[in-house]
């Protein structure tokens, strides 16, 4: 039996991907530029703030200060409106709160900065139910070295080999699988274009669809059945 189960955060335990759309979308609007679909916001989202702030501006090097700019404009708009429309995936909570009945800890290992994650679980009233956070911050090498993921195990005193990891990206599956972790792709997140058509060559263990299937996974992974 599995003894904790930890989440990538944006696209597989949060979607976030409402706000990012919001304020990339009026970045373009305010630059006279045409809107980025929401559809192509959704697949950068997990690429990071550079990722997204390129889709308004493709002719600026991101090295460009006035680039730099940009994106720090972007981190403070989304850093001041964190969660306007951002909750937990449908059926998210049910899952957490029946790990929770069980004793059975969850935890976060993510590449988005440590202040704008903690900012993130402050909203949605996590904190506290957060077994453990690893962000970039916390580690010298991040996902897909599996670092983190050895981190995140040895700050809730469990063996990696004992820890489910849940993500929708390539680099968490490396991740997951890096560290010996039972890895799970959340297909129903925000994969990234050019990874999305052949999902089985992500390697992971299991591919879920949605939350409901995530659930069942899960629960038949880290409940003895009685």
């Amino acid at each position: 039996m599995m003894k904790a189960v930890l989440f990538d955060l944006d696209g597989t335990l949060i979607d976030t991907a409402a706000d990012f759309i919001r304020i990339i979308q009026d970045m373009c609007r305010e630059e006279g530029k045409t809107v980025v679909s929401a559809d192509l916001i959704r697949t950068q989202v997990s690429e990071g703030a550079r990722a997204m702030v390129k889709l308004v501006y493709p002719e600026l090097e991101v090295t460009d200060p006035i680039f730099f700019a940009h994106r720090q404009r972007f981190l403070d708009i989304y850093g001041a409106d964190i969660a306007v429309d951002t909750d937990l995936f449908e059926g998210m909570y049910p899952l957490l709160k029946e790990l929770e009945s069980h004793h059975i800890p969850w935890g976060i290992v993510t590449n988005k900065p440590r202040w704008l994650s903690e900012e993130l679980l402050k909203a949605l009233n996590l904190t506290a139910r957060c077994s453990v956070l690893v962000c970039p911050e916390d580690v010298t090498n991040t996902k897909p070295d599996p670092e983190p993921m050895y981190l995140a195990a040895k700050q809730i005193n469990i063996n990696a080999e004992d820890c489910i990891y849940v993500g929708d990206h390539p680099r968490d599956i490396d991740a997951g699988r890096n560290a010996n972790m039972y890895t799970i792709l959340a297909a129903y997140g925000y994969l990234p274009i050019e990874h999305k058509d052949d999902l089985t060559a992500w390697r992971a263990d299991c591919i879920v669809n949605n939350v409901d299937e995530l659930h069942q996974v899960i629960l038949k992974m880290v409940i003895k059945p009685q």
